[in-house]
């Protein structure tokens, strides 16, 4: 039995939470597409991957849910950190694997959290 989106999104979030780029790789179809809305596009499983390792390298990043809404093959998360950011994803989820995500969260408030270059923004 597949997962349902809603699962496969908390099984995401501790895998994100864990830093673990394997484990979140693994969730994705091999054409899938990120896209966060404050960066180009990433698509393929591979640069999904790298994307993810490039951006666990450059910051701690943490995960809290604070919800969790699902619609037929999708699922929506609504997410914070510790730091205050705040966010959103939508994840496309077909035949148990993500083929799109989209998230939204201001660029400029994690360069300025993470002590970042704010002029890449």
């Amino acid at each position: 039995m597949q997962m349902s989106p809603r699962e496969l999104i908390g099984i995401w979030v501790e895998a994100f939470n864990r830093r673990d780029v394997e484990g979140l790789v693994a969730l994705y179809a091999e054409d899938a597409t990120n896209h966060q809305v404050a960066e180009s596009p990433v698509v393929g499983r591979q640069a999904i991957g790298e994307m993810f390792a490039g951006a666990f390298a450059t910051a701690e990043m943490v995960c809290i849910v604070e919800q969790v809404f699902e619609d037929g093959e999708w699922a929506i998360l609504e997410w914070r950190d510790p730091s205050g950011l705040r966010g959103c994803g939508f994840f496309h989820v077909v035949d148990g694997q993500i083929v799109f995500q989209r998230g939204y969260w201001d660029k400029r408030t994690f360069l300025r959290i993470h002590g970042l270059d704010e002029s890449e923004a």
